[in-house]
């Protein structure tokens, strides 16, 4: 059962009594579910929107979510509206935009396009945060490079400029955030960029892997494991036999676990070492404060 409203609760003979008791929760003031009922997404969207303008929509981080990625807490929710109507929730951000909203149906509540979420995003999130938006919502193919760099040409909203600006550092066959944030944190320390999500073949052509991060001059992969690359014996195996294959065939491969997530600066002096014992002469990697602000979890090395 949706969520309901007070005055709903009423026509079908609910008394306030009743509604105050333990049968039912609630989720804003005048908003309530069934007490069985555990709240997710699109509860709470579906709650939120009996509370403001008819034309509202989910937008900014409550649509990214909706689009897959949770970054950040799920509260407050935020919506737009073309209204001006103006109604203080707790939990709740209405933004009240002058262009007319293109609103199309995600999982069956109104929601804004990806490339314009990707926008008001902007406005919210810092540089890492939007590649990994972005680069999320092409893999999921809710958009396309093309379409997305149409989009950031031509409209004039607020955050565009910096969206602009983070564009340029999106790669098309990201497949996770995580890849997204160990690329940046290499690129922003100023080590070379690897080649995302490559295929990576034997000289008589045979598949060797499909590697996360490819530096092809100095054959040095970089891989991001997950928690669920461990989460059975057979994905462990598959990954163990690729690795061999990749060494056997004189790739450097360093993997990058979630353990390793707070402690950037080793993973990048880690690359660094692979790339200069197969020849990188260039300059040690750089922390300036950026790099701390965007990627540093723990005490310095």
């Amino acid at each position: 059962m949706p969520p309901f409203t007070a005055a709903q609760a009423r026509e079908a003979g609910i008394s306030d009594r009743r509604l105050a008791g333990p049968s039912f929760r609630r989720l804003f003031r005048g908003v309530y579910c069934r007490a069985e009922v555990e709240p997710d997404l699109l509860c709470w969207i579906q709650a939120a929107l009996l509370l403001l303008p008819d034309d509202a929509a989910a937008s900014h981080l409550t649509a990214l979510r909706l689009f897959g990625l949770e970054l950040r807490a799920l509260f407050p929710l935020h919506f737009s509206t073309n209204t001006t109507r103006h109604r203080r929730r707790r939990g709740v951000v209405l933004h009240r935009r002058r262009g007319l909203l293109n609103v199309l149906s995600r999982l069956g509540v109104p929601c804004l396009g990806p490339d314009r979420t990707f926008v008001d995003c902007a406005t919210i999130l810092g540089i890492v945060e939007l590649v990994q938006a972005a680069e999320h919502l092409l893999h999921a193919a809710h958009t396309s490079y093309p379409e997305m760099k149409g989009y950031l040409e031509k409209t004039h909203i607020d955050g565009v400029l910096r969206a602009r600006r983070a564009f340029q550092l999106v790669r098309e066959r990201v497949e996770s955030p995580m890849e997204t944030l160990v690329r940046l944190a290499l690129v922003f320390a100023r080590l070379p960029e690897p080649q995302p999500n490559a295929d990576i073949r034997d000289e008589t052509g045979r598949l060797l892997a499909r590697c996360d991060l490819v530096y092809w001059g100095y054959r040095v992969v970089v891989e991001y494991d997950g928690a669920w690359h461990a989460s059975s014996r057979k994905r462990r195996a598959y990954d163990r036999t690729r690795r061999e294959n990749l060494e056997r065939d004189g790739w450097i491969v360093i993997v990058v676990l979630d353990d390793d997530l707070p402690h950037l600066r080793r993973v990048v002096w880690r690359v660094y070492r692979a790339l200069r014992e197969r020849g990188y002469d260039g300059p040690a990697p750089t922390f300036n404060a950026m790099w701390a602000t965007w990627f540093d979890r723990s005490p310095a090395m």
